[in-house]
């Protein structure tokens, strides 16, 4: 059975009408639900800032106030993000044959792999997005023979990329644990790596988040990490973070790509608030029930 990917329908004539599959209704699209002229200008935080209070301040104000922030001087070189965007690239850029050789099967319910569809279609409506997923840490749940063979570089890139993400990650998980009155490794530890999405953006504008009822266009900044907690963080922190609501759009005239990276507990883990931010006077505002069991429902848009 033949999948229909969006890269492919959009190399076609500009002639050709895109299917309706993909054609989300007026209310939903960007052009009419988006505030134009203004970019929303989320923090921005210096990842290298030797005043470390000052630097956990301000990572837990912008989570709990905005759920999105970006950091500049995260210590991963600017070579190795330019080498991950151009493996990416390139491998998009392949032959469809080739790309479909690491294609995930049709109905298969794996995450990993190349494919266009990830979640339970909306209203009927289809995303407009190809990807290739793929888990880089740990070792041990690491699937190579679904990693891409073209470019030759592309297993030694995302391995590299992934030896400083791990450094970025610890930082990040400290100063989130501190700003929520805990120990600095008892977020990390009770989490097992709960749910913050870690993004780096190509330069072509399209990331979009809700702020205030209202869809706003992200600003980028250049050799920034864009970093989203996620509702995993929200549960685990009963509330005082918040996952925020955001979405990617498109354009006619150039590609958006962006790399993103998941970090999120295990199947079996079982996901609720903290002990040690319940109480009394703070109940959990949370059921505590196993990771799989939610991932299941998030993507197949069943109520928790």
């Amino acid at each position: 059975m033949e999948v229909l990917r969006v890269q492919t329908i959009s190399h076609q004539s500009k002639d050709t009408p895109v299917p309706s599959i993909f054609v989300r209704a007026e209310s939903e699209q960007p052009g009419t639900t988006t505030v134009h002229g203004v970019k929303l200008e989320v923090p921005i935080i210096d990842f290298s800032n030797p005043d470390g209070e000052t630097l956990e301040k301000e990572i837990a104000e912008a989570s709990k106030e905005w759920g999105m922030f970006q950091i500049l001087n995260h210590e991963i070189p600017n070579d190795v993000i330019r080498k991950l965007q151009s493996v990416g690239k390139e491998f998009f850029e392949l032959p469809q044959e080739e790309k479909e050789v690491i294609a995930k099967p049709v109905g298969s319910n794996s995450i990993e792999g190349y494919g266009t569809s990830l979640q339970k279609e909306v209203n009927g409506k289809k995303g407009w997005v190809d990807h290739l997923f793929h888990i880089i840490w740990p070792p041990s749940s690491v699937n190579y023979r679904i990693w891409p063979n073209k470019p030759a570089s592309y297993r030694e890139v995302n391995e590299e990329y992934g030896k400083y993400l791990r450094g970025v990650i610890d930082k990040l998980f400290k100063s989130l644990s501190i700003g929520l009155g805990l120990k600095e490794h008892e977020l990390k530890e009770a989490a097992d790596m709960s749910h913050v999405t870690i993004l780096v953006p190509n330069e072509v504008q399209g990331l979009q988040a809700s702020r205030d009822g209202q869809w706003y266009d992200v600003k980028y900044v250049p050799n920034a990490l864009v970093i989203h907690i996620g509702d995993q963080m929200e549960i685990l922190s009963n509330g005082k973070y918040k996952a925020v609501l955001h979405r990617t759009t498109v354009n006619k005239e150039e590609t958006r790509m962006s790399w993103p990276v998941f970090i999120e507990p295990q199947g079996e883990f079982e996901v609720g608030p903290h002990p040690k931010l319940i109480n009394k006077e703070n109940p959990p505002k949370f059921k505590t029930k196993k990771y799989k069991d939610y991932a299941y429902c998030k993507l197949n848009k069943i109520p928790q």
